[in-house]
């Protein structure tokens, strides 16, 4: 199941309570004490930077798969958001030993974060805010590891409602030779139950990421009849055609941006596990460098506009996933459902992102 830590950070005494939080992720995920401590530390940092530049924001936790690279065994995946200013000069808050942080902080800066966590990347636009990702993992990062190979990324993140310990949301994604399939499951209603239909739903994807997303639909509805069952929807990137195809079932959203536009990927109505279709329509759309594809639970209000934001698809997609929940959502229309965002870009490289 999905657990996941919403801490708001709008005093002091918010900054314990990240750090607890990202040692609880830590013990979640099996890490070992030295990579905990680095949770820690980053958490702490990342919260802090949030009260002192920001005039506070949020940290979402979330456990993550960092891929073949790491065994597939989870990571802790720590976010910052905030509506902000923004990070005036990044290249000076990105060197390593210089810190932005109040005296009582440990004083690591942004820069050593990055060089600690195994994956690190940031996206600040003047007026908007700043949104901080930092991934850690089993084994100490490599310095100097240079940026992931290139090809296409998925990423993404999950918020419970109201802040509950689990969120009846999951993406998960599973990459072959020459293709990437993504998946994002909103189990009916919310809590653990819907959490147990969403991470069924994930889990079942490993054993069918070859199917076309059609068939994957049609095996999950049988997987998830002992469930609540849950809206589900499919991309499936070839990478060696170039195309993307998609099929949902539910009230999943989509969007694909290539070319500096945005088009809407339709699902069909139904519940995976209980009232789905006979047969699902597949879209088949080109897939291009710059293309990046949101998909996103109705969390997200309905009426979202997409980012209007070329530095995106460069971006590790977590940071994106996070740039569009942070945009799509104010205090002033709060969120009815758990939220989840999941991104799958065509592999570009953020000037500041490092790690795999």
């Amino acid at each position: 199941m999905s657990r996941v830590w919403d801490v708001p950070v709008d005093d002091s005494t918010r900054v314990r309570d990240v750090r607890v939080a990202a040692e609880e992720a830590s013990a979640c995920a099996g890490l070992p004490s030295s990579r905990t401590a680095t949770a820690a530390l980053v958490a702490t940092e990342l919260a802090t930077n949030l009260l002192r530049h920001a005039d506070g924001g949020r940290i979402l936790i979330n456990l993550v798969e960092r891929g073949h690279d790491d065994g597939r065994r989870a990571a802790v995946q720590l976010v910052s958001l905030d509506h902000g200013p923004g990070i005036p000069d990044v290249a000076a808050a990105m060197r390593d030993g210089y810190t932005t942080t109040v005296a009582a902080s440990l004083g690591a800066g942004l820069g050593t974060c990055r060089r600690i966590a195994n994956d690190f990347d940031l996206h600040s636009a003047p007026g908007r805010g700043t949104v901080v990702m930092a991934r850690i993992g089993h084994e100490p990062a490599v310095r100097n590891q240079g940026p992931p190979p290139p090809g296409p990324r998925a990423g993404g993140v999950n918020v419970p409602l109201g802040r509950a310990e689990y969120s009846g949301d999951a993406w998960g994604r599973v990459r072959g030779d020459d293709r990437l399939t993504l998946l994002l499951a909103d189990g009916l209603g919310h809590g653990a139950k819907a959490a147990e239909a969403s991470g069924l739903a994930v889990k079942e994807l490993r054993s069918l990421s070859e199917l076309p997303p059609p068939e994957i639909l049609r095996s999950l509805g049988r997987a998830l009849r002992p469930t609540r069952g849950a809206a589900v929807a499919v991309a499936q990137l070839d990478m060696n055609a170039g195309q993307l195809s998609f099929a949902g079932i539910g009230n999943v959203g989509a969007r694909l941006r290539t070319d500096g536009t945005w088009k809407a990927l339709l699902s069909h109505p139904g519940i995976v596990g209980a009232q789905a279709p006979a047969s699902v329509p597949v879209q088949r759309v080109p897939w291009h460098a710059d293309s990046l594809l949101v998909l996103h639970s109705d969390g997200l209000p309905s009426r979202w506009t997409p980012p209007d934001d070329g530095v995106l698809p460069g971006c590790d997609p977590a940071v994106a996933a996070a740039v569009v929940l942070r945009d799509a959502g104010s205090a002033a229309r709060p969120v009815g459902d758990d939220t989840c965002v999941a991104v799958l870009t065509a592999g570009g490289v953020s000037r500041h992102g490092s790690g795999r």
